[in-house]
């Protein structure tokens, strides 16, 4: 989207504070094109949305499970290819555990669930659900047994029946976030606790807890190598380390990024490990030292979008980045786990700040452009899913959980005014060259909203699922219709559509239990009329330029 980006005023109104989505110049802005031009890519597609568990199962096939993308994919160990496994809903996957027996189990972090099947061609069984954040989760290969995890919604360690006959037995509350975990060959589970910064082990048959390593910032996941070693992936530091088991002792064996989520160790002894930010798979070779990235994307799960002359910038869900649209280069501000930013689905631009919403965690973040500084974290929002900046640096935000656009003022944000109810699903919002927001709707309408008296008018009806919206220099609006899976034109003196382009990988559907907006289509409009939308089915960055 784009909304008060421009930093020198263009006429009277920017003078005043209304940015354009302009560059300054001279020239009169161009006028509507005639035709549109084919989609082409800014940043290429890749693989995933967010990935996190991996394992090597008994066919030597390396699977990686993505939770926003319902998905668990197979990567291929020699070239990196990747295909989907197990598709949406079933596939939604934090972690996968493969048991002694060939049969695989993986958590639904989103759903609470734990999915289980014995083999291939064997029907998808729910062993357990109604746990939120169920998480991590790994099979004690004696005798098959199969253990569980609550992380950030809950906080436990549970047996799963894999009979399916009797309730998960509770065995301990409050470790610390027992993440990506194993059993090792005595029977007891080694694993990190993300919020202690400890790598332990505990006991199975009274949650006794060991302490092995305190010396981790953010221990994500943890695995046995079975020459007594526990590799390790520290997601804030981005470093892979190996404990030894004896000593305690810890060595940082290879510096990788930030936002590292998890490891798999194969048969012949290679780490693979996986990058929510980076949609990758990485494989390290403790022999030789080398690193490789199997599979890779410069972005990873796509969202809201501003542009402010010749850059995007783009809440990517696990990372906050800046695209220069004239080389493709993508550049990284903030990334999960690294900072305090908290899984940011949108975003507002001023020339002052920036301004991330995140209707998972209920949060709005604003940030000091200069300084790249929190100035304040609100937490407790309803599900707030944009926000845009006015002129007098104020804010307004929209929340899908009351359907109302609210705005905020003042020391911390704190001084807060409700200026339009009754909406049926805000999803996105920009800011018109009067002053005025526009707000796309999930119940299908594009509205016209006055800050100031919070009078709002209908512009179109009937659109499938709008998200992203941007005004044209030339007068118009340009909407995500994700459900349509195009890019429509709207005039708002007629209401008249004209489409844009079409058959576009937007529109990915939302799981079992969440929003339909779920990964918001964002659109943003350059100075020459150019647009630009996030493609939440292949994690791509694409434009539409006009033709004349």
């Amino acid at each position: 989207m784009i909304r008060n980006s421009v930093r020198r005023p263009l006429n009277l109104l920017t003078s005043l504070g209304v940015a354009l989505g302009l560059a300054a110049c001279s020239v009169a802005p161009p006028t509507r094109p005639d035709r549109w031009s084919p989609p082409e890519a800014v940043v290429p597609a890749s693989a995933f949305k967010g990935v996190h568990g991996l394992a090597v199962d008994g066919q030597g096939r390396l699977l990686a499970g993505s939770v926003v993308g319902n998905a668990i994919w197979e990567v291929d160990r020699a070239s990196g290819a990747t295909k989907v496994f197990i598709g949406a809903p079933q596939g939604q996957a934090d972690d996968i555990a493969v048991g002694p027996g060939g049969e695989l189990a993986w958590t639904a972090y989103l759903q609470g669930a734990l999915h289980y099947r014995e083999r291939d061609e064997t029907p998808v069984r729910v062993l357990a659900s109604g746990l939120p954040g169920l998480n991590s989760l790994a099979f004690d290969r004696r005798n098959g047994k199969l253990y569980a995890t609550q992380v950030f919604l809950g906080d436990a360690l549970w047996e799963i029946d894999v009979a399916g006959q009797k309730p998960p037995r509770l065995i301990a509350k409050d470790l610390g976030g027992l993440n990506g975990f194993e059993v090792g060959p005595d029977g007891l589970i080694y694993g990190p606790l993300w919020f202690k910064g400890q790598v332990v082990k505990v006991d199975p048959s009274n949650g006794k807890v060991t302490t092995i390593n305190h010396e981790f910032k953010i221990p994500a996941a943890a695995n046995l190598d079975g020459q007594g070693h526990l590799w390790v992936v520290d997601t804030q530091t981005g470093e892979l380390s190996k404990v030894e088991l004896a000593s305690g002792r810890k060595t940082v064996v290879q510096p990788l990024n930030t936002s590292i989520d998890n490891l798999a160790i194969a048969p012949d002894g290679t780490v693979y490990v996986s990058n929510m930010a980076d949609n990758s798979v990485q494989a390290y070779d403790p022999a030789t030292g080398r690193v490789r990235t199997l599979t890779s994307g410069k972005v990873a799960v796509p969202g809201g979008l501003e542009i402010d002359g010749d850059t995007l910038y783009l809440a990517d869900l696990f990372a906050f980045r800046q695209i220069d649209v004239k080389s493709g280069a993508v550049r990284d501000i903030f990334r999960m786990h690294a900072s305090d930013m908290e899984y940011p689905f949108s975003l507002g631009v001023s020339p002052h700040g920036f301004a991330l919403t995140s209707w998972f965690t209920g949060t709005l973040q604003i940030i000091d452009r200069a300084t790249l500084k929190t100035r304040a974290m609100i937490h407790g929002l309803k599900a707030p899913s944009d926000v845009v900046w006015l002129p007098d640096g104020s804010l307004v935000y929209a929340e899908l959980g009351t359907g109302t656009l609210t705005q905020a003022s003042g020391p911390g944000f704190e001084q807060r005014k409700v200026i339009a109810t009754g909406l049926e699903g805000p999803v996105q919002l920009a800011l018109a060259r009067d002053g005025a927001v526009y707000v796309t709707e999930a119940a299908g309408k594009l509205w016209r909203v006055m800050p100031g008296d919070g009078s709002k008018t209908v512009v179109a009806s009937g659109l499938a699922l709008p998200e992203g919206v941007a005004p044209t220099p030339w007068g118009t609006v340009v909407v995500a219709e994700a459900a349509a899976r195009r890019l429509t034109e709207i005039d708002p003196a007629t209401g008249a559509k004209h489409t844009v382009a079409e058959d576009l990988p937007i529109g990915f559907e939302a799981g079992p239990g969440m929003p339909a907006p779920y990964i918001p289509t964002g659109v943003a409009v350059g100075a020459d009329g150019t647009v630009y939308f996030s493609a939440d089915r292949d994690s791509g960055i694409y434009r539409v330029r006009p033709g004349r």
